[in-house]
């Protein structure tokens, strides 16, 4: 059976909660930020969007934009606390919902969506309930996957329901801009225009995909098959594994790559403590990367060997911040953590099997010298390879 995901977007979450705080800024251009000289919009109300002003952009040019704009510091708590009230209204209606960040979640509605007589019908009562409750507006995508889903929430708000099917896609998704894909950041979109891609619909029917490896790298088949429309992603919920973890919040947000590295790096330190005290592996890692609008990007890779080791957490965490990091964009937290645990004596059984592996591996290659080169060929062979055995 065909499965059915919704995402659910809060509007415009930061500037309507603090409407609800003072409701006489209702129907004004109000940005939430910071007001010094390197302060950035976190949320814009759609009064001050109707003026050019968006997320990201230095408020002193967005004050330009609107000689009447209204600033708000931001109340956090109070966000938080809207936030916790607009997910167990998701989840009173499934269990599998996945956050995504602080104003936002993916959930897998397929056996839910089944109860109404119009597959809308859900869309609709979850969307009123969450303005009758929290007096918040959210608009929902509804997909076959949770790309799908994400593309199509974000084609109608606020206050919409967007349904957006495989056999949609050329139509409704292929024509938008390249910068509207999920996905690609605000770095990677002039890259991809030199190549001639300025629409979803180009990169989806690219001639040559080997122009596209050197921007996205491993992911590029991951990307291609998203332009058609494919997704294989599936709900994670906080309760599907067990996990470790630690993270860290900064006093300010950091921008400097090699604080963030040497962050990673302390943490990486204190999870393999965790680990060791308790006497536990991983073989999944994860790393969250939160934002300085709040914006949460959490990313993880399946290794062979299981993790436990200060300097292997590291490794794969700093490859996965590498790879997905947009330069210069502010970080405000930090995590990382490993599920999928098993005991440290099953990982160390496992490492002396992957040990025994290479060894073998190593005889077949000497074997195979010693019969190609002969006696005083295999001899020198043997020798280079136990000085880099030495070296590495």
């Amino acid at each position: 059976m065909a499965r059915v995901y919704f995402h659910i977007d809060l509007n415009a979450f930061f500037a309507n909660a603090e409407v609800l705080l003072d409701p006489s800024l209702k129907g004004k251009p109000l940005v939430v930020s910071g007001h010094t000289r390197r302060s950035v919009v976190s949320t814009a109300s759609y009064e001050a969007r109707k003026y050019g002003i968006h997320s990201a952009m230095p408020i002193a040019e967005a004050e330009k934009l609107c000689r009447d704009l209204i600033i708000i510091p931001g109340h956090y708590h109070w966000y938080r606390e809207l936030s916790e009230q607009f997910m167990a209204i998701i989840r009173s209606y499934t269990g599998l919902v996945e956050q995504a960040s602080i104003d936002e979640c993916y959930a897998d509605v397929t056996e839910e969506i089944m109860k109404y007589a119009k597959p809308l019908d859900l869309a609709w009562k979850i969307q009123h309930q969450v303005l009758e409750d929290t007096g918040l507006q959210c608009s929902i995508g509804v997909g076959p996957n949770m790309f799908l889903a994400k593309m199509a929430s974000d084609m109608k708000k606020p206050m919409g329901i967007t349904v957006l099917r495989i056999r949609d896609v050329p139509d409704k998704m292929w024509p938008l801009p390249i910068s509207e894909m999920r996905g690609v950041g605000r770095k990677t979109v002039p890259l991809l225009e030199e190549e001639g891609i300025h629409t979803i619909g180009d990169l989806a029917n690219v001639r040559d995909p080997q122009i596209l490896k050197p921007i996205f790298g491993k992911n590029t088949d991951e990307v291609l098959e998203r332009a058609h429309g494919h997704d294989s992603r599936e709900i994670v919920t906080e309760y599907d594994a067990k996990s470790m973890g630690v993270s860290e919040t900064m006093l300010e947000d950091v921008t400097d790559y090699d604080e963030i590295r040497g962050l990673l790096r302390s943490l990486s330190r204190k999870l393999a403590e965790r680990l060791k005290h308790s006497h536990t592996a991983g073989r999944r890692l994860t790393i969250r990367i939160c934002y300085y609008n709040f914006r949460n990007a959490d990313r993880a890779v399946r290794t062979e060997k299981p993790l436990y080791r200060s300097e292997d957490l590291f490794h794969e965490a700093i490859a996965l911040f590498d790879e997905h990091w947009e330069e210069g964009e502010a970080v405000r937290l930090l995590g990382i953590s490993v599920s999928q645990l098993i005991s440290l004596d099953e990982a160390s059984q496992q490492m002396d099997l992957f040990a025994e592996e290479e060894e073998h591996e190593i005889r077949d290659i000497l074997a195979d010298l010693n019969r190609q080169l002969g006696a005083k060929g295999f001899f020198r062979a043997s020798k280079l390879l136990k000085e880099k055995e030495h070296e590495d």
